[in-house]
């Protein structure tokens, strides 16, 4: 490669990776003359790079977004991680996925041989659990609709669910985040109609156009989204402050440790000895925690709360009954 063509991408790498570059700099970095760098420059905006330049004694460069998209220029960890990613697509809930299968072939066409090597043999399966209906998708133009109103701090207005009624008013809100959860993309934002934080499937959303007013952001539930978001599908308190399950318990499962461990989510599991451990397990319910421990198939001592040993004794006699038939 020609050692003006080396520089250039030298050049091109620099002004990728900080927001603006003092020209000093640049030229230390790429060991060449102030001069050289400012005829680089040029023959960067030639290849379509918008580059602007600051004025003044310390002038520097930035690399801004223009009207058409250059040339990228990734490292090899950059171009591998993009790849990963664009295989992955199609679990993000998104409706992308044929976006992603260009973008990848188009990433590979440009990537040296050493790395279309290494992306070759990276055979990825995407495995959902099995259901009755189909995953919803969100698709791309909506989620970026979602997310321009979240930017701009603009009130949206959507019909909600397909079974809206042509004359129901649409639902008014403050959207604050857009997020995923298991695969599917929600909305969380304040309902100016019922005075309340409200979570939204992203699918069944048919936003109206134009956005209205802006609105100052509120502080976030329980003090942090993420927080809010993993007690709100638990069941959990809003008001308790926690993301932990309502209903949590304590047992002795006569069964090892590794035997247990592998089908926990979120559960905490200790060795007691042979053939014997401690597991302290969450649910919505204690019904709910009661039966979810029977799965295990295996003797259970129940350490506490009292509240779990009464589920067990409930579904006992239901269980029995439904044996008798």
């Amino acid at each position: 490669m020609p050692k003006t063509s080396a520089r250039l991408l030298s050049l091109l790498t620099l002004l990728q990776t900080r927001r603006d570059w003092p020209g000093a700099l640049l030229a230390e970095r790429l060991d060449v003359s102030p001069r050289t760098v400012r005829r680089d420059v040029d023959r960067l905006r030639e290849l379509g790079y918008p580059i602007t330049a600051a004025k003044g004694p310390d002038g520097g460069y930035r690399l801004t977004p223009g009207t058409d998209l250059p040339p990228l220029l990734f490292d090899d960890d950059q171009a591998v991680a993009l790849a990963i990613a664009l295989h992955h697509a199609t679990a993000t809930g998104a409706d992308i996925a044929e976006g992603a299968a260009r973008a990848l072939t188009t990433v590979r066409q440009v990537m040296p041989a050493r790395l279309r090597h290494r992306i070759d043999a990276l055979h990825v399966t995407t495995v959902e659990p099995p259901t009755t209906r189909p995953p919803a998708r969100a698709g791309s133009a909506l989620l970026m609709t979602i997310s321009a109103a979240v930017h701009a701090r603009e009130i949206l207005r959507f019909d909600y669910g397909p079974g809206t009624e042509d004359d129901a008013p649409p639902r008014r809100v403050e959207p604050h985040h857009l997020l995923t959860w298991r695969g599917r993309w929600y909305l969380l934002a304040w309902d100016l109609d019922r005075h309340d934080w409200r979570t939204f499937r992203a699918d069944r959303i048919t936003p109206k156009i134009p956005t209205g007013p802006r609105f100052t952001p509120r502080e976030p539930p329980m003090g942090d989204v993420a927080t809010f978001i993993a007690a709100r599908f638990r069941g959990s308190d809003p008001d308790a402050g926690t993301a932990d399950w309502p209903c949590q318990g304590e047992v002795i499962l006569h069964l090892p440790a590794a035997d247990v461990a592998p089908y926990l989510r979120d559960g905490i599991v200790e060795e007691l000895g042979p053939g014997r451990c401690r597991l302290v397990l969450g649910s919505w319910s204690w019904h709910g925690l009661a039966a979810g421990l029977g799965r295990f198939d295996a003797d259970i001592e129940v350490v506490g709360p009292p509240e779990l040993r009464d589920a067990f004794e409930r579904l006992a006699r239901r269980y029995a009954k439904a044996a008798l038939g």
